[in-house]
């Protein structure tokens, strides 16, 4: 079975680049929001997230920054916290065929939220 004929025949490779990297940020959010987390694990973290979600369809890149001073200032008594959203600045690069697209999760202070949004595509 052709996959690309059978199920992607009715989009542009613009839009498949798109889609490819909007699926692998979300399964990055979603797969490891949560995780337990703190100073000295967040390196491995990272490279975790990284080498994991470049194994996904189309992926040719993606950089994962935890932030290291939201780790220091929630520091609590077990020695660790959950990763959030909040402290994440994720750039994945997706690329179908003839097109690349630039993903990026990061938080934005005035919206008060960790959003995810298309950087840039050619």
């Amino acid at each position: 079975m052709d996959v690309d004929k059978e199920f992607f025949n009715n989009i542009s490779n613009r839009e498949r680049a798109i889609f490819e990297g909007a699926i692998t940020m979300g399964a990055l959010f979603h797969q490891f929001v949560g995780t337990p987390v703190n100073s000295e694990s967040a390196e491995t973290l990272e490279n975790s997230i990284k080498s994991a979600m470049e194994l996904q369809p189309c992926i040719e890149e993606v950089n994962v920054l935890i932030n290291r001073k939201m780790l220091e200032d929630s520091k609590s008594e077990f020695e660790y916290i959950s990763l959030s959203g909040e402290m994440m600045d994720i750039k994945v690069v997706s690329k179908y065929d003839d097109k690349t697209a630039v993903l990026r999760m990061k938080y934005i202070e005035e919206l008060n939220y960790p959003l995810m949004y298309v950087e840039n595509v050619d």
